[in-house]
């Protein structure tokens, strides 16, 4: 079997998110194991057949998931932590323990995939794991697909990409690395290729898009170590290695170099990538996998540019294939599911489906000549050219506001004059609490929101009804004892959705889902044109919930890097001038939510991290426009003001700087599952304003008890002062139910109060 042309994996939530239902049923003891079961067994099927009978000549397999691809290679390998072992339950509830914790056990901690929106479970590694092969899903899930006639590759998360992203677990002492256990991890490797190899698999997949970011010698030599001791096994399929997200730098030599029959690059991200092919030694007897179809953005690919590519590279490989830059997984099924997308903008865009057709095509033409497929090059020529002449995606008021702008628009006044007139506007008590800002999303919620939708309620009725779930939010905050409270958002469907359909220059889709995590699915926004903000997007809500308190009310805003990194962003003009633009309208909503009275905005900046390059050396640059939008967002307000930001889910030690750069008066950020670690950061570079470590992880179903909460609580107050130090959760509470955060809230409170009386 030749790879020809090939995806390196495919969504699997459903085109109709048929695999979240089925997890939030059996999670919610709704539906027994064999009706989850046979739902992700359909969704296996449909992909296999749907991507074979669409003409790729390699099929991907393996790509299925619960819930994480990381999480599954844990628990395909035995490095399933001991407090989910000793639970005493079935594999796949010790799966779901692993990922969303039970009260007695804690889940992994969870983090972004890269610089994507994604977010992968953290495997706990230390001296004591045993990896053996413990799961055989990736061969239960070849044969499956064997039985329907779809020979499959099947993929697996390869094993430096594994240990780079797993973290030492509570036994590791402290010079003890998971990259310390790579040897007795490759046997579990070669035990499974083996396996493979009998059951019939002629090719493997193993990702390795660690190797996109910068590595240490010592993580190179590793490398080669660990493909040279895989690429000699006599008992194993042909090995495709995949590195994506960004070039491979020197990983691309050491992998050209070993035994390995394929490897996969991306030429999107890592467009150097193609110049950097030409000098590479031991390219000639091997399959090179092209990455010519972003598997990351919705844009139509520019078929005659790609397929320009792809020749330069014919005769560096034995054999030249075409792909997608990586996963397919990060981008909505079928465009053509899109009936009430403006007509236009759909002729722009390319979703998975789509994406796999394009692979077909660039794949036959490469072989047969552009004459093969001369229709297919001809439509996405006049779509290139219809996008890039549309009068529709530029805006001259907003680009001459652009070009007025000064230093002095993103500017505030000193920390310490506005940290006294703030305190001064809304005398909080030591330890003041809040949360970050969504209630739980009611069934009756979201009815209102379908409703109005569809036209069986009018403006009226459907505002009537969100101000009632305000007035409930508000009189339940009130009740639990909060100082800063928030109106719940319930009319927001997203926090980046509901903005873009205020703003000129976005569209939405109705069914362009893509997964998050587990059943977690987010619509993201396509960015196509100048931002423009037409009208107030939020002041109504706001200053509603604020006349039905005497405690102030946060107005709650998504900030410009975020809106960027969860929409599907215009590819024709860098992010720096799109942040810009964003940054624009959002200063825009922020001073008119203070000129109705709001006293604290907080404007969310949750994918700060996540959009940082992976090569340290585009690093300063993205962190210029980065913050540079953030405060062009928040500036131009009165010291009295208080700007809060919130980040979450990120490693953050390579942005810490610029978080202090932000420049806002209080910094809400997540830190119950790692317990308080990152506040050693922040003490390193000297932070010095309001910060509020998150004390209760909302992304798990348990609910903290009090004596936690204290123990997390005092942690934070050996590294930040009380005057400065804020109580709240991790993050939104949109995706909990009204009982476990009513409970949750209330032992925080408890517990604050508990730490609050012995600071006196």
């Amino acid at each position: 079997m030749t790879i020809g042309s090939t995806v390196l994996g495919y969504p699997r939530i459903g085109p109709k998110r048929e695999l979240k239902r089925a997890l939030e049923r059996y999670w919610a003891g709704r539906c027994g194991e064999d009706e989850l079961r046979g739902t992700a067994r359909q969704l296996r099927r449909d992909t296999w057949t749907a991507l074979r009978d669409a003409g790729l000549d390699s099929v991907p397999g393996n790509t299925f998931s619960y819930y994480d691809q990381v999480l599954d290679a844990a628990v395909t390998f035995g490095a399933v932590p001991r407090r989910h072992a000793a639970l005493g339950l079935g594999p796949l509830d010790t799966y779901f323990a692993m990922a969303r914790g039970v009260e007695s056990a804690p889940p992994l901690e969870m983090t972004k995939w890269f610089d994507t929106n994604y977010h992968y479970l953290v495997p706990e590694i230390g001296p004591q794991t045993r990896f053996t092969l413990t799961d055989r899903t990736p061969v239960e899930q070849y044969r499956e697909a064997e039985s329907l006639g779809v020979r499959t590759r099947p993929v697996l998360v390869g094993p430096l990409t594994f240990l780079l992203l797993s973290k030492p677990d509570a036994t590791a002492p402290g010079s003890f690395r998971p990259l310390d256990k790579l040897d007795e991890l490759l046997d579990a490797y070669a035990e499974l290729l083996g396996e493979l190899h009998d059951a019939g698999a002629e090719w493997v997949q193993l990702d390795e898009p660690a190797f996109a970011a910068d590595r240490t010698p010592q993580e190179l030599a590793a490398l080669r170590d660990a493909y040279r001791q895989l690429g000699e096994l006599s008992r194993r399929p042909k090995l495709l290695v995949a590195g994506y997200f960004g070039d491979l730098g020197e990983a691309l030599g050491v992998l050209a170099s070993s035994p390995i029959e394929g490897l996969a690059v991306d030429l999107v991200a890592g467009s150097s990538t193609v110049d950097d092919l030409s000098g590479v030694r031991g390219l000639r007897d091997k399959t090179l996998v092209a990455g010519l179809v972003d598997g990351r953005n919705v844009w139509r690919t520019d078929l005659d540019a790609a397929l320009s590519t792809g020749a330069t590279l014919l005769g560096m490989a034995a054999e030249v294939a075409v792909g997608t830059s990586c996963s397919l997984l990060h981008v909505p099924y079928d465009v053509e599911a899109e009936p009430d997308l403006d007509p236009q903008v759909k002729s722009w865009l390319a979703f998975a489906a789509q994406k796999v057709r394009e692979v077909v095509v660039l794949g036959r033409a490469l072989r047969e000549g552009r004459d093969a497929v001369a229709d297919e090059l001809a439509g996405a020529r006049a779509a290139i050219a219809d996008r890039a002449g549309a009068d529709r995606i530029r805006n001259g008021r907003v680009r001459s506001r652009l070009d007025s702008l000064r230093p002095e628009h993103a500017r505030r006044g000193a920390y310490d004059d506005r940290r006294v007139a703030q305190q001064k506007s809304l005398g909080l008590p030591p330890l003041p609490t809040t949360t970050i800002g969504s209630f739980p999303q009611t069934t009756d919620v979201r009815k209102a929101r379908a409703a109005l939708r569809s036209g069986t309620i009018d403006r009226a009725s459907y505002k009537q009804r969100m101000r009632d779930e305000i007035d409930r939010v508000i009189a339940l905050q009130e009740e639990i004892g909060l100082d800063v409270l928030v109106h719940g958002e319930p009319e927001r469907n997203d926090m980046v959705q509901y903005f873009a359909e205020h703003l000129d220059g976005f569209a939405s889709t109705e069914h362009g889902w893509v997964q998050s995590y587990g059943s977690r699915c987010v619509r993201p926004p396509i960015l196509y044109g100048d931002v423009v903000r037409p009208q107030p997007m939020t002041v109504e809500w706001a200053e509603y919930a604020q006349r039905q308190t005497r405690r102030p009310v946060k107005g709650m805003l998504t900030g410009p890097v975020t809106i960027l990194a969860w929409s599907f962003v215009r590819d024709d003009q860098p992010l720096a001038d799109t942040a810009r633009q964003v940054a624009l309208a959002i200063r825009d909503e922020v001073h008119d939510l203070e000129s109705a009275g709001i006293r604290v905005v907080q404007v969310d900046e949750p994918a700060l991290r996540e959009l940082l390059p992976l090569r340290a050396a585009e690093h300063p640059a993205y962190l210029d426009w980065a913050v540079e939008s953030f405060r062009l967002a928040t500036s131009g307000v009165a010291d009295s003001t208080q700007i809060h930001t919130h980040l979450c889910y990120s490693e953050f030690g390579d942005v810490i700087d610029a978080i202090v750069a932000l420049d806002a008066d209080v910094t809400s950020i997540e830190a119950a599952r790692s317990r308080m670690e990152v506040l050693d950061d922040l003490n390193a570079v000297g932070f010095g304003r309001g910060v509020g470590p998150g004390v209760y992880d909302i992304h798990s179903p348990r609910v903290p008890e009090v004596d936690e909460v204290v123990d997390l609580l005092r942690a934070a107050l050996e590294a930040v002062p009380a005057r400065r130090l804020w109580v709240n959760p991790d993050c939104g509470l949109k995706t909990r139910g009204y009982a476990e955060v009513e409970a949750a809230l209330r032992n925080v409170i408890s517990a604050t109060r508990q730490v609050r009386a012995s600071l006196s």
